[in-house]
Parts: structure tokens; sequence; C-alpha cells
């Protein structure tokens, strides 16, 4: 049975561009350049807990979708990001 990567292509880019520059960034650079362990160690550390912290989102979104069907999550996250897009626009302007 022949699958095609296509339709994750939006989950990926979506991760890819939402986490790029973030915290976990940061601190990823962070414990590279302390020099204290191999980059491909810090490397494997950091893929180890993305891949265990995405895990508990994947059965906690796989959950509430089972049991909180009367909870339009899409639409509650795209107003939540909506806001703290605003929120970052004020900000911006407010300094």
């Amino acid at each position: 049975m022949k699958t095609s990567l296509l339709p994750l292509l939006p989950i990926f880019l979506t991760i890819l561009f939402t986490e790029f520059g973030d915290r976990t960034q940061v601190a990823t650079m962070l414990f590279a350049s302390e020099r204290l362990h191999s980059p491909f160690k810090v490397y494997m550390a950091v893929v180890l807990a993305l891949a265990v912290s995405s895990g508990f989102s994947v059965i906690a979104g796989h959950l509430a979708s089972k049991y909180l069907t009367i909870i339009p999550f899409k639409l509650v996250g795209g107003i939540g990001f909506i806001l703290i897009g605003i929120w970052t626009i004020i900000e911006h302007y407010r300094t």
C-alpha cells in the first residue's frame, strides 16, 4: 500500500515555522554552546524531548476530540493565535 506524505506537509510546515526561533531553540543553542556535550548528543536529547512532548500533545488532542466534541478546538486555537498576534502588535507600538 503506497501512502503519500503530502497530506502531512501542512502539519510539518506549521510546526516548523511556529517553533522556529522560540525559547526551545534558544535553550538548545545555549546547551550546544556550552560544549559540555557533543552537538550530536545535544541534538538527540532535544529530539527525544520534543518527541515525548509532542506525543503528549497528540494523545491530549485525540482524547479531547473524542470526549469533548462540543468544543470547537480549531476555532478556539485560531482565535487564541489571533489574540496573541494582536497583543504582540499592540506591545510593539506601546514601547
